[in-house]
Formats: structure tokens, sequence, C-alpha cells
């Protein structure tokens, strides 16, 4: 699932001819009794690189550990690279990304690719409504020994809004495979962050991944609501 820094400064804070980075990361947590006994933890970190007035490199990682019935289920890591320039409210990103998946029957998935975007808005506080769209190549290595090579386009949709102590940060993708638009992959993030103080927040994450050609026998989508804290640097 696609990943985000909770607490970001705005890129328009930087300076020309200066370095910076910023750090953000959010541990959350689920537990869960009655009809379906579970417990999830999850945990994300993000570091951006700015450099200039022009030039940015968020790398993100997570991992997500998850038992039902007292029998692992979810186990996973992604881990994405996404450099970008940028220029008034025109934006062309590269991706670099690796995920595996235990629910999902993913040993090793590799991304990559590029594309353009555009910033519909975007102001001084970091508020932004932004749409890109990048052409990916992934190939995905699946338990029992199969292997997909596709080519994929990757639309995003981001909305980041703050309004006094609340900030929103809401990601959609949209992946269809290029040869045959009927196998897509969908996902959605939303996050809603309670800040206390300039670098902590109480948050409450909604993540939902939807993909059509799965394993047989593996779902085709996956729900998580988990609540947690998170820290960022300025």
């Amino acid at each position: 699932m696609p990943l985000l820094l909770l607490l970001a400064a705005p890129t328009r804070a930087q300076k020309p001819d200066t370095t910076l980075i910023r750090y953000g990361g959010q541990l959350a947590g689920q537990y869960s009794a009655g009809g379906v006994n579970r417990t999830l933890f999850s945990t994300s970190h993000s570091a951006t690189f700015l450099r200039g007035l022009h030039f940015g490199a968020p790398v993100t990682g997570s991992f997500t550990f998850g038992k039902q019935e007292r029998r692992l289920r979810e186990r996973e890591w992604l881990f994405n690279a996404t450099p970008y320039y940028w220029k008034g409210r025109f934006r062309f990103y590269g991706i670099g990304g690796y995920e595996r998946s235990n629910l999902r029957g993913i040993n090793n998935r590799f991304q990559l690719g590029a594309g353009p975007g555009w910033a519909f808005y975007s102001d001084s506080l970091g508020r932004e409504v932004a749409l890109s769209n990048l052409l990916i190549r992934e190939a995905t290595y699946f338990q029992g020994g199969t292997e997909r090579v596709v080519s994929r386009s990757s639309t995003r949709l981001k909305v980041v809004y703050s309004y006094r102590v609340f900030t929103l940060n809401a990601t959609t993708l949209y992946q269809p495979n290029l040869a045959y638009f009927a196998d897509y992959r969908a996902t959605q993030l939303t996050t809603l962050a309670l800040r206390f103080s300039a670098r902590f927040a109480l948050s409450a994450t909604y993540a939902y991944t939807f993909e059509s050609r799965v394993l047989e026998g593996k779902p085709t989508d996956n729900t998580n609501v988990t609540l947690g804290v998170a820290f960022s640097t300025k």
C-alpha cells in the first residue's frame, strides 16, 4: 500500500542551494474480539531529502504484522523511493518500489517507473490537491514459484488539508495492466491526525487494497483501520 509523511512541513519552506532532511514516523495497532479475534500492528517511516527549490527524494517504508484466531495472516513489507522535480504546479516523478505480502502470497514484487504530475492547488501550509500518472514496469514473484511481469499505468490523486490542529492526508491509486484493463489494483490510504505539538500527533488510518488477480485461495482485498501515534521533524 502506498505510504505518507503525516506531518510534513511545506516544500515551499525550502531555500535555494540548501539541503534539508525531514523525517516522519507512525506506530499503529488494532485489537478486536468476538466473531473474529484479531490483532494488528503496523509501523511506517518516511525520510524526505530536499535540495534547492526544485528537487526532492522521499524514501518510505512500512511493516504490518497481523494475526487472526492466533494464526499469522498478515506480514507485509513495503519500500518506496519517489524522487521528483517540481516547478510551479508541474511535477515529474520517478519511482522504485519493493513489496512482500504474506496475505496476498507475494514473495517479492519490484516496480520501476516515471511520469508527470500537476498540482491543482498548493500553499505555504503544505495543503495540496495533486494528480499524477506514471508508467511502471512491475515484476511479481508469487509463493509457489509463479511469476508475472506487466506494465501498468499508475494514476494517483493526493489530497492534503490542514486546519488548526487537524491534518488530513488521503492518497488514491488506480493501477490497471496496460495490456488488459480488467486486471487492475486500487488502493486508498487516508489518515487523520490530531496534533498535540509541532512533532507529535494522534492518528487514525484507513487503508484499503484491492487486487483483481491474486493466487487461488488468497483474498482480493484487505481493509485495515488503525489508531496510533505519529512523530515528525520540522
